[in-house]
């Protein structure tokens, strides 16, 4: 076999230097592309830590406010029914006094005629008895000494009642 030409070994060796040279080359890309992915990952995993962390946090943070809403609530229904017992003896309260409160607003509204009264049985007592009289000889067109009922049962008596004023009722 015979040597290939000088000028086709040059060639030759230039074109594998250049291949060398590009292989080099790409290889290097490679190297910084495998660490720029590297360094993305890590920081990606680092992040999507970071982020399950915040996530585990939120979710116990969820946990903690349910759970005090629980013990509000369960708070909340017990006042409710504490007061709604509260309402209901009140009520039953306010059953048993209402005739009393009746009775006293019937009271209230006979006071005036009531008072009247004794203030005029007052006067009558403070006049004092009538002077005593013949009973043959009653004063002209005067009051009699004696005054009657009249229910009806005492017609049937022969004589009368004396007039007794009083403040006692």
């Amino acid at each position: 076999m015979s040597a290939p030409p000088p000028l086709q070994i040059r060639e030759a060796n230039a074109h594998l230097a250049a291949v060398h040279r590009r292989a080099a080359e790409l290889e290097a890309r490679l190297d910084a592309a495998e660490r720029t992915v590297r360094t993305q990952a890590e920081r990606l995993a680092r992040h999507d830590q970071q982020l399950r962390a915040a996530l585990d946090e939120l979710g116990r943070a969820k946990d903690r406010e349910i759970a005090t809403l629980q013990e509000q609530l369960l708070t909340s229904e017990a006042t409710v029914q504490s007061l709604q017992a509260a309402v209901c003896q009140r009520d039953k309260l306010i059953r048993q006094l209402q005739p009393r409160a009746e009775l006293l607003q019937d009271i209230c509204r006979r006071r005036p005629p009531l008072a009247g009264l004794m203030a005029t049985l007052a006067e009558a007592e403070r006049l004092g008895p009538l002077p005593a009289s013949d009973p043959s000889h009653p004063l002209p067109g005067g009051p009699s000494s004696y005054l009657a009922n009249s229910t009806g049962e005492e017609e049937d008596r022969d004589h009368l009642q004396p007039a007794v004023f009083g403040t006692t009722v």
